[in-house]
């Protein structure tokens, strides 16, 4: 599997910019993009985004038009402390994050079969090739009566 190329990055910048804003100083834009691991079996490939505090309702995975699968999450979160007996908020915390990532299929994923899971922070999504039995049945030659 192949991932997209994301065309929000900055290399049309003069390298003067690039060497400016590209320090340790500087936060990088993807710094909240999580690791993603793409692993291929005999029989399927796996692929696993490190997401820790992240429940299924947080993804969202579908297969788009074009034969790419695009795995993306948005997390929102507000801690709000009440005030209490005469006082006002000193502190308020908001927290959100949002990631989005696409990858071009291979041919002999079978998309009907697709399934995803979370378990300890860790999104697993697996997809099963197509048995060269299966393919067979695809691509098979329909006899003319």
């Amino acid at each position: 599997m192949t991932p997209v190329k994301n065309y929000n990055n900055q290399n049309w910048l003069p390298s003067f910019f690039n060497d400016f804003f590209d320090n340790d100083w500087m936060i990088k834009a993807n710094a909240n993009a999580p690791a993603i691991n793409v692993i291929e079996g005999e029989k399927d490939y796996k692929v696993e985004v490190a997401a820790p505090g992240m429940t299924k309702e947080d993804f969202n995975i579908h297969i788009g038009s074009e034969n790419e699968l695009v795995i993306s999450m948005e997390k929102k979160n507000e801690k709000k402390e009440e005030s209490k007996e005469n006082r006002r908020f000193l502190r308020r915390e908001f927290s959100y994050s949002k990631f989005e990532q696409t990858f071009v299929l291979p041919e002999n994923v079978d998309k009907e079969k697709i399934s995803a899971s979370v378990n300890d922070g860790i999104l697993t999504i697996e997809l099963p090739k197509i048995s060269a039995e299966e393919k067979a049945k695809i691509n098979r030659v329909i006899e003319i009566q």
